[in-house]
């Protein structure tokens, strides 16, 4: 096993634990984009407006962000793969109620709540096993570039499954395919085994995940209420700051009269996982603002319906797969910094490509240049932030950075969705010039990523106490 390990290439024991794993994060990623190509087949069959089905949309990646730090820290005390399998349980019953909704609101609660509950139970034990599992730089890298390569070819290839199922049956039968995939990976996950028994006694901070929860919700909820009333903007956003600040209190408290806390104060004193937090929020939040801003143009402006706006979307999907499958290789080859600065480069550079070729161009060959450059610099920085963040704490922190971590890629999705969707709704112009405005906005909020990629250390991602092997 170490000899395997040290080559970069994990045992087959581990290859087939990490199978379910990936299409795990496959498809919550896929279920975070894919709606993008049904924005008009859903307004029609269930009466709504874009503007709905974007709360949607932002609703579900929004509950999973405000849940990833209790669903990682449940983790300790359920287990991390009762915590899998629960949340594989919830999701798919989610999926099946999304399918069968006769109006927005129970779209809502099935897409919205119950899959973004199951994602916030799931997906935190994914990173936590492949992080307890795969021990040293080389597999581990193998490893999460695998499930980040699937997530980010998920959140890519969204766009393009879902509009061949909406095109070819309906957008219903999109929920279907999820539900699918979903009986798929309970069946491969019964081979997973837990490494570290649960700790059922372990107590559970209630009240701190209710403050993080209503801190994160309102400050999102704030953002798309821009277009209604700027006070009420004000108000929501002012509101989630001081949950936000009671809770980080609240923590900092129970920790003096030595309590179990749902996050300790601690994983932000580590300076190497704040900025690439930064990094991870930044990279989600471009990548899903981006796929909500070119589909909704393509269908709202250039009126392609779900199949064309799907196939446009290829060439970002090209780009994040040949990234992302080259991940385990770059990571032996670069330091993990140079991966994250080159991938935000890279992306910001697409962007700029995108609006030069595709303003006043009618072809839809112009939108395959900036989107494969976006997929390529996504891809390859995607690994990079994950092995940064999970590496720089010790086994018994994992259940805690891995809901953090999740937390914040899945607050970036959210957020990039509000902040693009505001934009639009907004109507700052003509169509055109709108839409041209929300990825400008993308693209500035790409260098403060790149800002913070450029301030972590060279020997980044190297596991907690472990000797430096990227760095020189």
């Amino acid at each position: 096993m170490a000899e395997s390990a040290r080559a970069g290439r994990p045992p087959a024991t581990l290859r087939t634990v990490l199978i379910p794993l990936a299409l795990a994060q496959f498809i919550c990623s896929f279920a975070g984009s894919n709606m993008n190509v049904m924005i008009n087949d859903i307004s029609e069959d269930l009466d709504t407006t874009v503007q709905g089905v974007q709360v949607a949309i932002t609703v579900f990646l929004l509950v999973m962000a405000a849940l990833m730090i209790p669903g990682g820290k449940l983790t300790d005390r359920w287990g991390r793969k009762r915590c899998f399998m629960l949340g594989l349980a919830v999701y798919g019953i989610g999926a099946l109620m999304s399918a069968a909704s006769p109006g927005l609101g129970i779209l809502i609660l099935g897409n919205s709540i119950f899959e973004g509950v199951g994602t916030a139970l799931l997906i935190p034990p994914v990173y936590i096993l492949t992080t307890i599992l795969f021990t040293d730089i080389p597999s581990r890298a193998r490893a999460f570039g695998v499930i980040s390569g699937m997530g980010g070819i998920g959140a890519a290839t969204g766009p393009l499954i879902g509009g061949l199922i909406t095109s070819a049956i309906s957008w219903r039968a999109a929920f279907v395919f999820q539900a699918l995939v979903i009986v798929a990976i309970v069946l491969l996950g019964r081979r997973i085994v837990d490494p570290v028994p649960p700790d059922p006694s372990r107590p559970f901070d209630t009240f701190g995940a209710v403050l993080s929860a209503v801190g994160l919700v309102l400050v999102v909820m704030g953002i798309l209420a821009t277009d209604d009333s700027l006070p009420l903007m004000a108000a929501l956003m002012a509101g989630g700051a001081l949950a936000l600040a009671w809770f980080f209190l609240y923590v900092r408290a129970r920790e003096r009269r030595g309590e179990e806390v749902l996050l300790s104060t601690g994983l932000f004193r580590n300076r190497t996982s704040n900025l690439a937090l930064v990094t991870q929020n930044v990279q989600w939040l471009v990548l899903m603002g981006i796929s909500f801003v070119v589909s909704a143009y393509l269908q709202v402006v250039r009126g392609y319906n779900a199949i064309e706006t799907g196939v446009i979307f290829t060439a970002a999907t090209v780009g994040i797969l040949v990234s992302s499958l080259a991940a385990g290789r770059l990571a032996r080859r670069h330091p993990q910094r140079t991966l994250i600065v080159a991938g935000f480069v890279v992306t910001i550079v697409g962007v700029g490509v995108f609006l030069a070729m595709v303003a006043g161009s009618p072809s839809v060959y112009a939108f395959a240049p900036g989107l494969l450059l976006i997929g390529l610099g996504i891809g390859v920085m995607l690994t990079p932030s994950v092995n940064v963040v999970q590496s720089a704490f010790p086994e018994d922190l994992q259940g805690e950075i891995s809901g953090l971590s999740r937390s914040v890629s899945n607050l970036g999705s959210s957020l990039g969705t509000a902040i693009a969707g505001t934009i639009l709704v907004a109507g700052l112009g003509s169509p055109d010039r709108s839409y041209g405005i929300a990825m400008a906005v993308l693209a500035v909020i790409g260098i403060i990523g790149l800002l913070a990629a450029r301030l972590l250390p060279a020997e980044a991602g190297q596991p907690a106490g472990a000797p430096s092997e990227l760095s020189g």
